[in-house]
């Protein structure tokens, strides 16, 4: 009898050590659950190609993927504007692609309407033009590119998009949340964040419902997501605080505003940029 004893107690014990080695294990499992992540636009499970369809822009698609429209347009020799067509294959494997600095030159002076150089500037010295002269004139080039550039790259004067409470933060570039949720009732105003230009309004990105983006600037765009009606379109000039859409629950379960600012392609914290309630 002691020894069917002892070898049940030694079972009894084993299984013990068993129930708290799962025990641990699952309660280190609900305190750390993993993060739910929005892959779909990362280096590693980025198709190829985009096939366009109707209703896309190269904003749109650059959006969609997380990446610089500047760059997309490169890559794929596109030129402004920027033209696209239903059917073309827009391709998407650019990691390592640059904008060259006469490309990003060239953008800063669409950005803020800098007409071309003088004519006089362009034509070719005579031979009683003086080398002073001319060193003097490329100074003054310079001078006019790198306040150009400062415009362009600047951040622009931020303002709320709408007025009702902040539902949900943004959770990181890589997370599902790429912005933050404003609450609000059906039809309530949605407001231009900033001055720009719409370079998209529709519906055709997935998880966004009725959608316009902003583009302020060769560096910043905002996006307004879920809206129950849109009163501007593509090419429509903005101007800080003009009422932009209806606000709505298209692409989501409740009525709310999903707002975006997004840096060179990629998603920034709009509350970093929003003035303080």
């Amino acid at each position: 009898m002691s020894e069917v004893s002892s070898n049940y107690r030694v079972k009894s014990l084993k299984l013990f050590v068993i129930l708290i080695a799962l025990s641990l294990m699952l309660s280190c499992a609900s305190h750390s659950p993993a993060p739910v992540l929005d892959r779909s636009k990362t280096i590693a499970n980025r198709p190829k190609t985009h096939v366009v369809i109707p209703g896309d822009t190269l904003f749109s698609i650059a959006w969609r993927y997380g990446l610089k429209y500047e760059i997309l347009a490169k890559h794929n020799r596109i030129s402004p504007p920027y033209v696209i067509r239903p059917a073309q294959v827009i391709r998407l494997d650019i990691a390592g692609v640059k904008v060259s600095a006469a490309g990003k030159q060239q953008a800063a002076k669409r950005a803020v309407g800098v007409s071309s150089l003088s004519k006089d500037s362009d034509k070719k010295p005579g031979l009683t033009t003086k080398n002073t002269n001319n060193r003097q004139e490329n100074k003054t080039v310079k001078k006019a590119n790198t306040t150009n550039k400062t415009q362009t790259w600047a951040a622009p004067q931020w303002r709320w998009p709408a007025a009702g409470p902040l539902l949900s933060s943004f959770q990181g570039s890589n997370a599902l949340n790429k912005g933050i949720d404003l609450g609000g009732k059906l039809g309530e105003p949605v407001l231009a964040a900033a001055s720009g230009q719409v370079v998209y309004s529709g519906n055709g990105l997935r998880g966004y419902g009725k959608l316009l983006i902003v583009k302020h600037n060769e560096i910043f765009l905002s996006a307004y997501a879920h809206n129950d009606r849109l009163l501007v379109k593509e090419g429509d000039f903005v101007k800080v605080g003009q009422r932009i859409a209806d606000m709505g629950s298209s692409g989501t379960d409740r009525v709310k505003l999903h707002f975006e600012i997004r840096r060179d392609g990629t998603p920034v914290d709009p509350l970093k940029f929003l003035p303080r309630r």
